[in-house]
């Protein structure tokens, strides 16, 4: 692009960086942005405003505000866009002082005019620092300017002031919000009936059900996880099933927050085995078990009331590890099953191979697949795993079907190989020395 003639104009140039910061690739930004200036590419000051924004996203805030002292430098004019990744990046880098003086300034100076987006920023910010009261201080200070907050603005102080134990000030801005005439979400009505029912107030999380219905805001998949939850905590393990059938009844899917939550149910009354149920139910649902400490907090629970997870429940984990990128310790997993006398089949193979793959080990994925252990039953698990990989959208490739066929000439079962052989061929795939 630098080198054609005529150059390209400079948001061609932009929309590159912009790519790479909607992946979350900050640091690769950056080094590209380097690139750019070396190779004499055009700036301006939305590349800037670029550049500041990922800065503060990996808390170097006090980059950010360098590159901010060449905006003038060069002339340029910074935007609300601007001073709005700065703000960001203080509360990231925990400068909460500095931002709210920086916010002040913007008020009271009109460099330029606080949006929404900025508005909402501070007001999350602080909540989110512990600055609760702050937060709810602005708020009404806002409610006096001519920048009003909206919803968003108001549920996230909402949803701090539950999470600090003050539901009854919560209820009470609530209040305010409607005679302000904005109109409270779904969200806003989330945050209170998890403050209540953290109190048991379960009269006024009655009330605030039926004021959704009469005020015809949809219940969402939070607010019966919420509930679940709630009922769970208290023991009421009935009322949790009876969420979830009403959830599944209007088409709401529970999701892997659901179910942790029913399974923390089942755990603290020693039903190992219901809690069993739902954790390998998941995957039946299309759901993945992604959050690792919950997995982990399950199979410690089976391990200490001496319920023996099966290696379907240890595959669950496992894949959970390799989703996460966490291939070093799916392999410690792996021994610890070992240790426990649960041998691994095709199917813990398979995992273990598509999280190489995805992690970019392809050799150490060849050098497993090659090790793997042909035994009675093979050919059908090795069957189940090409259809799980398909299924799971990973295409099974070369390497996999070379080193099933490798497998099952050590054991000279020629006729069994000759099929996967035959596909390998349709697919376009070739055989390497080893199965030839």
């Amino acid at each position: 692009m630098v080198r054609m003639r005529p150059q390209p104009p400079i948001f061609e140039f932009t929309k590159q960086l912009k790519v790479i910061v909607n992946l979350k690739q900050y640091s690769v930004a950056l080094k590209l942005f380097d690139e750019m200036r070396e190779l004499g590419a055009p700036v301006n000051e939305y590349t800037m405003t670029i550049l500041i924004n990922c800065c503060c996203l990996l808390k170097r805030v006090d980059v950010g505000f360098a590159i901010f002292g060449v905006f003038f430098k060069h002339g340029y004019e910074p935007d609300v866009t601007t001073f709005t990744a700065l703000l960001k990046g203080l509360f990231l880098n925990g400068k909460v002082a500095e931002a709210e003086k920086l916010f002040k300034k913007l008020l009271t100076s009109k460099i330029c005019e606080p949006n929404e987006v900025t508005i909402l920023t501070v007001i999350d910010g602080l909540c989110k620092t512990g600055h609760v009261l702050a937060a709810h201080d602005l708020l009404f200070l806002l409610e006096k300017t001519i920048y009003k907050p909206n919803v968003k603005a108001y549920n996230a102080v909402i949803n701090g002031l539950c999470k600090t134990e003050m539901v009854d000030n919560a209820l009470e801005l609530k209040s305010r919000m409607v005679d302000k005439g904005i109109s409270p979400d779904v969200v806003t009505y989330n945050s209170m009936i998890q403050g209540l029912c953290d109190f048991g107030r379960w009269k006024e999380v009655k009330d605030l059900l039926n004021e959704m219905v009469n005020h015809k805001i949809p219940l969402d998949v939070v607010t019966f996880t919420v509930l679940v939850d709630a009922f769970c905590k208290e023991g009421n393990i009935k009322e949790a099933e009876d969420v979830l059938k009403i959830m599944k009844q209007q088409n709401i899917r529970p999701d892997i927050f659901t179910y942790n939550a029913l399974m923390d149910g089942y755990c603290l009354q020693g039903k190992m085995e219901k809690a069993k149920q739902v954790f390998d139910s998941i995957t039946g649902d299309g759901l993945k078990p992604c959050r690792i400490a919950d997995g982990w907090k399950l199979f410690n629970y089976m391990e200490a009331r001496h319920v023996r997870p099966d290696l379907h429940t240890c595959n669950i984990l496992l894949d959970s590890l390799c989703k996460t990128h966490q291939i070093a310790e799916a392999f410690s997993f792996l021994r610890v099953m070992e240790d426990k006398g649960l041998i691994p089949n095709i199917v813990t193979y398979g995992i273990l191979i598509n999280g190489l793959c995805n992690d970019g080990k392809l050799e150490e994925a060849k050098k497993l697949l090659k090790e793997l252990p042909s035994k009675d039953g093979f050919v059908d698990e090795a069957k189940d795993l090409l259809i799980k990989m398909e299924r799971s959208g990973c295409v099974p490739n070369s390497v996999t079907y070379n080193v099933i066929i490798h497998c099952l000439l050590k054991k000279k079962e020629l006729d069994k190989a000759m099929p996967f052989l035959e596909e390998m061929n349709k697919r376009g795939f070739s055989a390497d020395e080893a199965s030839c």
